[in-house]
């Protein structure tokens, strides 16, 4: 067995060259190593809709390079970066994994092994956050602005925020998990697509832009993604927002809802009968201290029945659902499931768990924007489809 067993986090919304060139890196630095891949499912971390369902996904993954693509649970893969690292690090920790790769703007583990380690061994830092958060900051400002206060370093930017979380969830747990960073070679979260008469790498942000106003993406994706992206129906929030509206409208009591204050509540239920999108509800209520993600991640949760409740009891990771594998990735399984500690899901049976029976709720949620047939092959799929084998 390989010394060295590699693996990433990712949402894949959609795959593009900046994510090839991510396994590409990965391979050079760990050759003839087994990757797991925990993916993210059909809501993702800054509370949006994934334009491809999880098969898709983890079809593109295993053709791509990628060994063994286990499932994000909706209560990990939809949440804070905190809780998507928690969740993302104890599966993979769980399959084994030796080595963590994630992308980083700043591209400087070593700094960011700094500030974990400072924030994890500093008695006043959750306090220092707490005083900018009653200043009017929102959170990831707050932890930043605290962060810096105490090491003199700065990271603003989404993906150092979210490697940040990665070690912190290594460290505070005392993995033998060893992270590694990989330049990310553009702005992943810019809305402007690149010149695209070159083969460019282009963020997911702006490649979803671009299919939503008709543009073509060909360039900036591979090949395989091309072909399920290619004349394909693409979901967006708003294609849920009258069942959103329904929700808010009908509920008496909108904070049982996880991570819904009292006055958050009340906003949403002054703005949503004038409110005809996502977007605008979001803008009219959203304040210093509320990010828009957690705002957008805030109506998810509304619109999945998502509750404090729920969110208290699925705080752990009770299984592991295996969506796909290459035969190395097979062979890898095969070597370590004994030792295991939680379940290994190949095949969604009801009586398992509830956070499975949940995450087949999320998939029929998921299924009502689209046509018949698709809506059909996505809820069959969750109980009929098995992983999804390299060719």
């Amino acid at each position: 067995m390989s010394k060295h067993i590699v693996g990433i986090v990712a949402e894949y919304n959609p795959f593009h060259n900046g994510h090839l060139y991510h396994i590409k890196k990965v391979k050079e630095m760990f050759p003839d190593s087994p990757i797991i891949l925990v993916l993210g499912g059909n809501f993702t971390e800054r509370g949006d809709i994934s334009i491809l369902d999880k098969w898709e996904k983890t079809a593109i993954a295993i053709r791509n390079g990628i060994d063994l693509v286990v499932e994000l649970p909706f209560p990990f893969s939809c949440a804070s970066a905190d809780i998507f690292a928690k969740g993302s690090i104890d599966i993979l920790n769980y399959l084994g994994v030796t080595d963590l790769v994630f992308g980083s703007e700043s591209d400087d583990i070593e700094g960011i092994k700094k500030l974990v380690k400072a924030e994890l061994s500093n008695p006043d830092f959750d306090n220092l956050v707490q005083v900018y958060l009653r200043m009017g900051y929102n959170y990831p400002t707050s932890l930043s602005k605290s962060l810096e206060d105490i090491t003199g370093d700065c990271f603003k930017l989404p993906n150092d925020i979210l490697g940040i979380s990665y070690v912190k969830a290594i460290y505070s747990n005392n993995y033998k998990i060893t992270p590694h960073t990989i330049k990310r070679t553009n702005d992943y979260h810019s809305k402007e697509l690149n010149n695209m008469s070159i083969r460019s790498i282009n963020s997911a942000t702006s490649i979803r832009e671009a299919l939503l106003d008709s543009k073509d993406i060909k360039e900036s994706v591979p090949s395989i993604t091309y072909s399920y992206l290619k004349d394909k129906k693409i979901p967006k929030l708003d294609d849920y927002f009258n069942l959103l509206k329904y929700k808010i409208i009908s509920s008496n009591d909108l904070t049982i809802y996880n991570i819904v204050d009292s006055g958050i509540a009340t906003k949403l239920k002054k703005e949503i009968l004038n409110s005809y999108s996502f977007d605008e509800l979001i803008n009219k209520v959203k304040s210093k201290n509320l990010t828009y993600s957690r705002l957008s991640r805030t109506l998810i949760y509304i619109l999945c029945d998502y509750t404090k409740d729920m969110a208290k009891e699925f705080n752990e990771v009770m299984y592991i659902r295996l969506l796909g594998f290459s035969n190395k990735g097979r062979d890898y399984l095969n070597k370590i499931k004994k030792d295991i500690d939680v379940p290994i899901i190949s095949k969604f049976t009801r009586e398992k768990d509830k956070m499975l029976e949940y995450e087949y709720k999320i998939t029929k949620i998921y299924s009502l924007v689209f046509d018949k047939d698709k809506s059909k092959n996505l809820i069959e799929a969750y109980y009929k489809m098995k992983p999804i084998k390299e060719e």
